[in-house]
Formats: C-alpha cells, sequence, structure tokens
C-alpha cells in the first residue's frame, strides 16, 4: 500500500510544527567528598552571564558544609599522599583527557562567565588542558628538584625529602574562570595535598563542571572538594579552621587578606597568594608552596 501523502494538504498535515520548547533552568550543587550534595542551609543564588543573562543557580554553600569539606579533604588525604607519584601524574592525565573531551562545553561556559569572543574562550580552554598536562607531567619529577642529598662531615647519609603539607584551602580566582582555577588546583594536588576550593561566586560554572570532570575520573573521592557560594562567608571558615593546613588566598583582594592571614596563623597555615599573569608559562613556586621538606639522617655502613 501507498501511504505517500495523496495531496498539498495531505503533505502539509503530516510535517511536524516546531513548539517552543521552556528552558532547563538548573541549580548546580557542591561537591563533597566525590558526591553532589546540596548545600545544607538549602540556599542558592542567581549566576549571570557577563551580560547580564540568567545562566543557571548554584548551591549557596555554608560553613557547615566548608567544614564537611574539610572533613572530606582529610580523610583522602593518607590515600592521596601515599600514592606513588606516578599514579598521580597518570590520574592528573585523565583529567586533561577528559577535559579536551568536554571542550566546547568549557568554552560556552568560559565566554559566558568572562566575556570576550568564542575564539578567545576555545584558547584559554586549550591552555588550561595543556596546564593541566604540564603539571601532572612533574608528579615523578619534583622530588629531585625540591629534594637532595646533602653532604655531611660524618659517617652519614643526609637526605632532604619533599613531603605534601596536607589540606589545602584555596580561593579560586575571580578573573580567569578556568585558567586560573586550574593554575591554582592542579600544582596543590599533584604533589599528594588534597584541597577545598571556593568557587568564583560570579563565575562559578567552570568551577562546577571541572568538579564534574573530577567526579567521573579516577580522582579519588575527597581529593578536591569544590564550594560556591560567598566567598566573604566562606574564606574566614576555611583561614580558622584548626584542620587546614595550608592556604591560597588568591582570590582575595589584598585589603582583605590581613584578616585571614591572621586567622591563618592561629594554627601556622601556610600562606600563599599572587595575581598572576595566569596566561604565562608557570614556574614551580606555586608547585613548592604546599610542600614540606623533611631531612633524614643514615648512617653510613661498613
Amino acid at each position: 500500500m501507498d501511504w505517500r501523502p495523496t495531496s498539498m494538504s495531505d503533505s502539509k498535515a503530516v510535517q511536524p510544527h516546531p513548539q517552543p520548547r521552556l528552558g532547563v533552568r538548573k541549580t548546580y550543587k557542591l561537591f563533597i567528598g566525590g558526591a553532589f550534595p546540596r548545600s545544607e542551609s538549602g540556599r542558592s543564588y542567581p549566576v549571570h552571564s557577563k551580560d547580564g543573562a540568567l545562566l543557571a543557580y548554584a548551591a549557596q554553600g555554608s560553613r557547615k558544609d566548608a567544614r564537611d569539606a574539610v572533613v572530606a579533604a582529610r580523610k583522602a588525604f593518607a590515600g592521596w599522599s601515599g600514592a606513588t607519584a606516578y599514579n598521580r601524574g597518570q590520574i592528573l592525565y585523565r583529567v586533561a583527557e577528559m577535559l579536551e573531551g568536554r571542550a566546547a562545553q568549557f568554552a560556552a561556559e568560559v565566554a559566558a562567565a568572562d566575556g570576550g569572543r568564542k575564539a578567545r574562550a576555545e584558547a584559554e580552554v586549550a591552555a588550561a588542558i595543556d596546564r593541566w598536562v604540564w603539571y601532572a607531567g612533574w608528579s615523578d619529577k619534583v622530588a629531585q628538584v625540591a629534594g637532595a642529598a646533602n653532604p655531611v662531615a660524618g659517617p652519614y647519609f643526609n637526605f632532604s625529602v619533599p613531603e605534601p603539607t596536607g589540606v589545602v584551602a584555596i580561593l579560586a580566582p575571580a578573573e580567569s574562570s578556568l585558567l586560573g582555577l586550574v593554575s591554582v588546583i592542579a600544582p596543590a594536588i599533584v604533589t599528594g595535598n588534597t584541597a577545598v576550593v571556593v568557587a568564583s561566586e560570579d563565575r562559578p560554572l567552570p568551577a562546577i563542571s571541572l568538579a564534574e570532570v573530577l567526579a567521573t575520573s579516577d580522582l579519588p573521592a575527597g581529593v578536591v572538594n569544590v564550594l560556591t557560594g560567598r566567598t566573604a562567608e566562606l574564606a574566614p571558615v576555611l583561614a580558622g579552621h584548626m584542620d587546614v593546613n595550608a592556604i591560597d588566598l588568591t582570590g582575595i583582594e589584598a585589603p582583605s587578606r590581613a584578616a585571614l592571614e591572621e586567622e591563618a596563623a592561629a594554627n601556622v597555615k601556610r600562606v600563599t597568594y599572587g595575581n598572576d599573569d595566569w596566561a604565562a608559562t608557570p614556574g614551580t613556586s606555586r608547585l613548592m608552596s604546599f610542600l614540606e621538606i623533611k631531612t633524614v639522617w643514615h648512617p653510613a655502613g661498613t
């Protein structure tokens, strides 16, 4: 039987008419301990593009969420710091592979968050992927650069060995929502530290998408925890937390740093910050920022 339409009216009748659809407004969650919980306070806030368009809603993390993230990071520290440097490098490289697979999504989010042309956003995403690979390559090399066999007078061997500091709180830069973010997270975790990251308050979507990449990569749960919300609310909690060993204040304006540094001094946290040129080739200063140098003496055998 011939089912083709027999007239023009029949032909028009079988053509589907495009129907307008409602946009799916997303409300993103936090990333703590490898899971995506809602903020315990139940709060969220709108995220807008550079030109003011509503993009989504992000969870507004609370002080309790920050403390939960520190617990998750501490729990993950033993396993992550105890992994071989080669293994950590392979896991970071896998993250870069997954970033590459979602490059178009990240480019769209960076363009919306930071403004500028699509080509510029694509170039920043490519640079972020390259930056992640660059730090992954340092995993099994940093010990040779930061460590040493020291000459001593006497029948001893003396070695200096770099070890991770512990849990690092990172206040992500606001002006570079992906490249800057990668440039502060990767050097902290590649050496064996675990991290609690407060994403850019106004531009959190690339950080949230990075969390989704980390959750589906080989990175153990709790190694990186991502909080979104008001930086002014979350930063003092992390600066004063007694189980946080170091803090990166890059995302804090200079006039506000002094109070946080004073909070950090309570348990002698390592503190670093810097408004870097994120597009420049990174040196090793951030890589070395969260390392402790252990010196070991050993009697020389006969």
